[in-house]
């Protein structure tokens, strides 16, 4: 297996680009401002020749794999799941390709080296002796012992460690839970915090005591994915999807640059497609203001970042768009050609105007929906853990749950969701589920979707029901029919991208041979606005910009300044020239589009789903008490209804006395203020008039949705 040579990286940057200026506090000081922009980052290998199982001369392996197999004594209650466990163990040795270097491990209270055996800190290589030599070992494994997985972790770091293969991949299997950490050699935080940063950890449950929890806390930590099977039979066609996705490794690792501006002050940066994720930080080879944040193993995929800006108004001119930051894709020592995007800015609006400044971006809307579903979940799960005592709270979060899925317009979760629901329609728990249903639907509610290609156009949408009514999220939603990401799930409805914007021309390639595209900014928006594309919606992959009248033909033929220098964007042309304004942007074209009449668009059209999240607060952070401890809280704080709303808790879906597959009771309109904005009962919060839902911190529904 070798990386593929033929690979090129897209970079879009979307974001509402008001802040408000807002007045003095009353210390005298003005607080700084929070500015949330979605990166989305695409990779796509171009058709190359074929791989032949063999590394390309000179290169070396791009593949070092351990696979780890739990034959704690559990495995043998059924016998079902080691014999599964085996045969899918030996489908992902016959995978591998010559040269590529490999080791199976065995976990109990300890890890053994099973291939190439005990007493051999080295990797087999493979071919077809060491294969068939691997599968004859992993054939006649037994199961006995305990569970402690740091251990296995620690053992595949020291195999790894000096290994000089870009891909450094380990498959875990577990059927339980890490019950014995306390007699491991090494804790399995400490061997987390041994291993963050030296390999990519994909985990996989078995049976019906594996613990979702503990799989998501492994695979955040170590860049991977989690994944489960609810039939052992499932498990080797899983690993084979999974293998063939790790050999089509397009690139081993990306770093997202972020240079801000003085007084700007990066505050996070996280990944939330295909699922939620911190970056560790590292500084910029290049030094200064730079920071790095690293992310690993990419195949022909799509994922979406969000970053977190900070900066103080006081003393910046207002309704101009200035930048905050330098957005650059990078990739360090990897010694191939690889078409880089061209650098792009985050901007801020400074204004004095409620309505500009109360706007949300779709993506990071969407994201926080998926937060509160996760959440919804979870409370679903410790009220179902109480029994009886909890019923009534376990079915309005569950409620809460479809509602948001339906929303969010993800068939995925809203499937998951459905499992565990008694009858569609009523949110009401299954009678006779177990433990393990609910482990299945915490991993499904852990994986997040960009909202839905809309046909013809290039058109976007977000998410149904999204807050905004913009009919573009600026998330760069990757486009249909293209290959599926590496390690998704099999049966996953999701898929990875296969267009790639314009880059405006190319440029000549840097000392690792990357390709970067021409000097510019991204490419005019066809409104005739300033700003890059994404500040709408971005410019979907694989679609050139439509140009603005009089814009040059081809924007990367242009000289601009290049990004982090004094630049402004000349009007209606999308081309920085020399400025004497450091990171400002000429606002003559005319400012950002407003916001859409706020219809929330449903999948396939046609009459609402049965559920719509009325009037359910957002989840508390600290709302994590734990099963045996919490005690049922009283009647009135079960209620997710708001005080103000003539809403009784009975008639809400699926609550005491309501009739089964009932519809929400209608809330209340709002009135609008002179200004054309309405004013959130709960917070506050200042928002259009067409706002569905509150974009402040209680996110209750203000408004009913048009059928």
């Amino acid at each position: 297996m070798t990386v593929a040579e033929e690979t090129e990286v897209t970079l879009a940057v979307g974001q509402h680009k008001e802040l408000p200026a807002v007045p003095d506090d009353a210390s005298g000081r003005r607080p700084e401002q929070e500015m949330h922009a979605i990166l989305e980052i695409g990779v796509r290998s171009r058709p190359g020749p074929q791989h032949t199982g063999a590394p390309a001369p000179g290169t070396g392996p791009a593949l070092a794999e351990v696979l780890i197999v739990d034959t704690s004594r559990s495995m043998l209650h059924p016998a079902a799941k080691l014999h599964a466990a085996k045969d899918a163990t030996a489908a992902a040795v016959r995978m591998l390709p010559d040269g590529t270097a490999f080791a199976v491990l065995s976990g109990r209270f300890d890890a053994t080296l099973v291939h190439p055996g005990p007493g051999r800190p080295v990797l087999a290589v493979a071919g077809p002796a060491e294969r068939e030599a691997a599968e004859r070992a992993v054939r006649i494994l037994d199961a006995d012992g305990g569970t402690a997985l740091g251990t296995w972790l620690d053992l595949a770091r020291r195999l790894l460690k000096d290994h000089p293969a870009p891909v450094k991949h380990v498959l875990l299997l577990t059927d339980g839970r890490n019950e014995h950490d306390h007699r491991a050699a090494m804790a399995l935080d400490t061997a987390l915090d041994a291993c963050e940063g030296r390999f990519v950890c994909d985990a996989w449950g078995i049976g019906d005591d594996w613990d979702a929890e503990l799989l998501l806390r492994i695979t955040r930590r170590l860049h991977g994915r989690a994944h489960a099977v609810r039939a052992e039979s499932e498990l080797t066609s899983a690993y084979e999807e999974l293998m063939a996705g790790l050999l089509g490794t397009a690139v081993p690792e990306l770093r997202i640059r972020l240079t801000p501006t003085p007084g700007t002050v990066i505050r996070q940066v996280k990944q939330v497609v295909p699922a939620e994720q911190d970056l560790p930080a590292v500084p910029a080879g290049s030094g200064g203001r730079a920071v790095e944040y690293v992310t690993r193993a990419w195949g022909d995929e799509v994922r979406h970042f969000q970053v977190v800006l900070t900066a103080d108004p006081a003393g910046r001119e207002t309704d101009e768009d200035l930048q905050l930051a330098a957005v650059e894709v990078v990739l360090p020592g990897f010694g191939r050609p690889v078409r880089l995007p061209a650098p792009q800015p985050v901007l801020v609006r400074w204004t004095d105007n409620p309505r500009d400044a109360s706007r949300q971006h779709p993506g990071v809307r969407r994201h926080e929906r998926y937060q509160q579903a996760g959440a919804a979940v979870a409370r679903a799960y410790r009220a179902w853990l109480r029994g009886p005592d909890g019923s009534a709270m376990a079915d309005r979060a569950l409620t809460q749950a479809l509602a948001l899925a339906d929303e969010l317009g993800d068939a995925q979760l809203r499937d998951a969701l459905r499992r565990i629901e008694a009858t569609p329609g009523t949110g009401r728990i299954r009678p006779g589920l177990k433990d393990v249903d609910w482990q299945h639907l915490i991993l499904s509610s852990a994986l997040t979707t960009p909202p839905a290609r809309t046909t013809g156009g290039g058109a976007y949408r977000a998410g149904a029901g999204d807050a905004s009514g913009t009919p573009g999220d600026g998330s760069g939603v990757p486009a249909d029919g293209a290959p599926a990401a590496r390690g998704a799930a099999p049966g996953s409805p999701r898929r990875a991208a296969d267009g790639r914007p314009g880059n405006g021309g190319e440029g000549p390639p840097d000392g690792d041979g990357n390709v970067r595209p021409g000097p510019g900014l991204p490419a005019p928006r066809a409104d005739g606005a300033d700003g890059p594309a994404g500040d709408e919606a971005a410019v979907p992959p694989g679609l050139p910009a439509p140009p603005t009248a009089g814009a040059p033909a081809n924007p990367g033929a242009a000289t601009p300044a290049p990004l982090g220098t004094d630049a402004r964007v000349s009007p209606g042309s999308g081309v920085p020239v020399r400025s004497g304004a450091v990171g400002r942007v000429s606002p003559e074209a005319g400012g950002s589009a407003p916001p859409g009449v706020g219809v929330p668009v449903r999948p396939g059209g046609g009459a609402p789903a049965p559920h719509t999240p009325d009037d359910f607060l957002p989840p508390e952070a600290d709302d994590r008490p734990s099963p045996e401890s919490e005690d049922p809280p009283p009647p009135e704080a079960e209620s997710p209804v708001p005080a103000g709303t003539g809403v009784a808790p009975s008639v809400l879906p699926g609550g005491p006395g309501a009739p089964e597959g009932s519809r929400a009771p209608a809330v209340p309109a709002l009135p609008v203020r002179a200004d054309g904005l309405v004013e959130c009962p709960g917070c506050r919060w200042l928002g259009p008039a067409e706002s569905v839902y509150c974009g402040g911190a209680c996110g209750r529904r203000l408004r009913e949705m048009s059928e």
